[in-house]
């Protein structure tokens, strides 16, 4: 079979290697289409947050159909099509184990959940990333029809947050730089897109807002300049959650607004727990996040993919795909 190894830091390849088998608790999963994130980009470069093993198989969102099953398989028989958590234990799945950027890959059956029937391929493999922003909506205290939103950064994440806070009827301004990816904002629900470097920023969303700031402040960027904004347009009483990842850097932000708006603040990691309420919600909902794929590669060409996440600044989301999806 065909698949995406990252031989070593900085070097991908698409290489045919054996077609796994599976223990009595596994299961084999044919590949069906497979997300990029920025996250594989920091394995390719050896740089993963936890102990990795060169060469690995990357790919942690994804959708697929079960081709073979382990005698003790109950849940699952050949033919579901499934979607799959990514951090199980302490490992991580497309990263400590390898992942689903092959024709073929294991998986065993608590971490899998069946795609409902309403998903396509394409929709199944946004699932993960989707999961990041719907779990930061619950951890903002379920935001409604009630709330105004600002989201900072329209990457995967933001846009995600941009339509889950819409499927609950919220009004949304998003703060991103990139007029393609504020175009996609806008396709999902936003209602305005300001430019986060314009002096007015704070100014702007206070004039939205008729002077309040937003009740909700979702800060998916990891930029310094959008931690230090998330407090200045905050309400009195806002909640503000922390999604985008920035580790070590010192940065400049008027602290004393946490006590003097009596503001709430919530860090997130990954969603954990929740991906039975995001499969049901995307079901129920009938959100198409669809828009967010800006590229798809076969599986034979994924080093191109990669290519383009890494330098087309164009690319909101790419996928690799197998033929069996186009």
């Amino acid at each position: 079979m065909l698949a995406l190894r990252f031989v070593n830091p900085g070097r991908c390849e698409v290489d045919e290697i054996p077609i796994p088998s599976i223990a009595d608790d596994e299961v084999l999963v044919a590949t069906r289409a497979v997300g990029i994130c920025h996250s594989d980009l920091e394995l390719l470069a050896g740089r993963y947050i936890i102990p990795i093993e060169f060469p690995i198989i990357p790919g942690h969102e994804w959708s697929g159909v079960i081709v073979a099953t382990g005698r003790n398989v109950r849940s699952l028989r050949e033919g579901d099509r499934v979607v799959g958590e990514c951090v199980i234990g302490r490992d991580h799945f497309g990263f400590s184990i390898s992942g689903a950027a092959a024709e073929f890959f294991v998986a065993k059956e608590a971490w899998l959940h069946k795609l409902p029937e309403s998903l396509d391929w394409t929709q199944g493999a946004l699932v993960e990333p989707f999961s990041c922003g719907y779990y930061a909506t619950l951890r903002a205290d379920h935001p409604d029809a009630s709330d105004t939103v600002v989201v900072f950064g329209a990457g995967p994440i933001g846009l995600g947050v941009v339509a889950a806070c819409r499927a609950r009827g919220c009004r949304v301004l998003v703060v991103e730089p990139d007029p393609k990816r504020g175009e996609l904002a806008t396709r999902l629900g936003a209602e305005t897109v300001l430019d986060p470097e314009a002096r007015e920023l704070t100014e702007a969303v206070l004039d939205l807002t008729h002077g309040a700031g937003a009740t909700v402040v979702f800060e998916a960027s990891g930029k310094a300049g959008a931690l230090t904004q998330a407090f200045e347009v905050a309400a009195y009483g806002g909640r503000v959650v922390c999604i985008g990842i920035n580790i070590g850097e010192r940065i400049p932000a008027r602290l004393g607004l946490i006590q003097a708006k009596e503001l709430q603040i919530r860090g997130i990691v990954g969603s954990p727990g929740v991906w039975e309420r995001t499969l049901r919600f995307l079901e129920q909902s009938g959100l198409d996040l669809r828009p967010i794929v800006t590229s798809q590669f076969p599986l034979a060409d994924a080093t191109r993919a990669i290519d383009a996440v890494q330098n087309d600044r164009s690319q909101v989301k790419v996928h690799i795909v197998s033929s069996a999806s186009l």
